[in-house]
């Protein structure tokens, strides 16, 4: 019998390790087949809620933040495009010369959930950003990642030309930073595991394995 897994991605979709950590999820998934009978939500984080429209330049923004010296944002962007190759992704470090403001992207994810299509557009914001380079905050953008992950454009674009949702993805961000959820991703399991980062595959089989079987005996 299937365990039930409830799954809550806690990530932003300006994070790379976020999509190291989904792709890995998914392909864990994938390995457990018939074993887990998974429902996966997403779940609401800034990295930069202070971030302006017109965002900053992405060496700027990480040295600011971080202190990492050009040489170190380098091997960081190398690694993670080794990463990503070996997950399936394509990272194209070159596209991404900014960091954006992500609050649209999570009303909008907000709706795709209540549609029923909200991986769909996970997927296509991190691949509009990572890999082509584009905007994230910017609405004619996200129209168009809206229509390809199989959603309404022009619903989406009365949703971002409103306030709807803005309170709904607050009160999701406060929730968690309540928990004491403070970077990403944070994979949160039948809301009472947590697995934390751009973990190989192999760590989240591992993990949801004795989870399942935890939640078996439990049963």
């Amino acid at each position: 019998m299937a365990a039930k897994l409830k799954i809550d991605f806690v990530s932003d979709v300006s994070c790379p390790w976020c999509v190291v950590g989904l792709k890995s999820l998914e392909q864990a998934l994938a390995r457990m087949g018939e074993d887990a009978q998974a429902e996966l939500h997403f779940q609401p984080f800034e990295l930069n809620p202070q971030m302006p429209p017109e965002g900053q330049d992405i060496i700027e923004h990480i040295t600011q933040k971080y202190g990492s010296t050009p040489e170190q944002i380098a091997l960081n962007q190398q690694g993670i495009e080794a990463r990503g190759r070996e997950l399936g992704f394509t990272f194209d470090m070159g596209k991404r010369t900014r960091t954006y403001n992500t609050f649209d992207a999570h009303r909008l994810l907000h709706w795709a959930g209540i549609e029923g299509r909200q991986l769909q557009l996970k997927q296509a914001l991190f691949d509009a950003y990572f890999t082509e380079g584009r905007n994230p905050s910017d609405h004619d953008v996200l129209v168009d990642v809206a229509a390809k992950a199989g959603l309404d454009p022009q619903q989406a674009r009365e949703i971002l030309t409103s306030t709807r949702y803005a309170n709904e993805v607050r009160q999701r961000e406060q929730l968690y930073a309540e928990r004491g959820i403070r970077a990403v991703p944070s994979v949160i399991v039948n809301e009472r595991y947590l697995i934390q980062g751009g973990q190989p595959v192999e760590v989240f089989e591992q993990a949801l394995r004795k989870i399942a079987a935890e939640s078996a005996q439990a049963a």
